[in-house]
């Protein structure tokens, strides 16, 4: 196997004076526009199900915690993890803490879904509801970290 190879100024390309570089872990607009769409149809569509749903409303404000609190912690375990990986420091307690969170809000959603009396379809639809948003609040998390690159 070949050693990489160490990047000299001889090598490196000519940028004229001015001229900006793109940082390629920077990440694009269609990626960042994406992900706050996603965001906003996963949020959104599980507030709008949870409004027409006719659950008494002790069991709509459940849902809306559980939602609230899923986001929270999916946000704590990407600064924690990518805090790790940037080797900044983050405390053993934290960061076992926001993973217990983020698995604590998905087996509550679990567990309310699973014992809850509503359609089987519509218990599929507040779980996918809940996914996307968790996806898609982590990807956000990175992309307003990575754009401060």
């Amino acid at each position: 196997m070949e050693p990489l190879q160490q990047r000299t100024e001889e090598k490196s390309p000519i940028v004229k004076h001015g001229e900006n570089l793109r940082n390629p872990f920077k990440p694009t607009a269609a990626f960042i526009g994406a992900s706050w769409f996603a965001l906003l149809t996963g949020a959104v569509g599980y507030c709008i199900g949870l409004w027409n749903a006719g659950m008494e409303l002790n069991e709509k404000g459940y849902y809306l915690t559980i939602l609230l609190f899923g986001l929270f912690a999916v946000i704590s375990v990407q600064k924690s993890v990518r805090d790790r990986a940037e080797g900044l420091p983050v405390t053993d307690l934290y960061y076992s803490l926001s993973w217990f969170a983020t698995i604590a809000a998905m087996v509550l959603l679990t567990i309310g879904l699973w014992n809850a009396d509503i359609a089987l379809s519509e218990k599929g639809f507040y779980a996918m509801a809940f996914c996307l948003s968790m996806f898609s609040a982590i990807a956000v998390q990175k992309n307003t970290r990575d754009a401060k690159m």
